[in-house]
């Protein structure tokens, strides 16, 4: 499987890993990062349901 026919959230999570990568972000720094970065877009998914 080609990255040109992946679904946008594997293209994404490519652009992203290869973009921590190329900066040599701690893996502790990304995956914290990561956790707060989730938090933020649950409550803006949870705000566009609830109207």
């Amino acid at each position: 499987m080609s990255l040109e026919s992946a679904s946008d959230e594997i293209k994404l999570a490519v652009d992203l890993i290869m973009l921590l990568e190329q900066n040599e972000i701690p893996p502790e720094t990304v995956l914290a990062a990561l956790e707060i970065v989730r938090r933020d877009f649950e409550k803006k998914q949870q705000s566009s349901i609830s109207g």
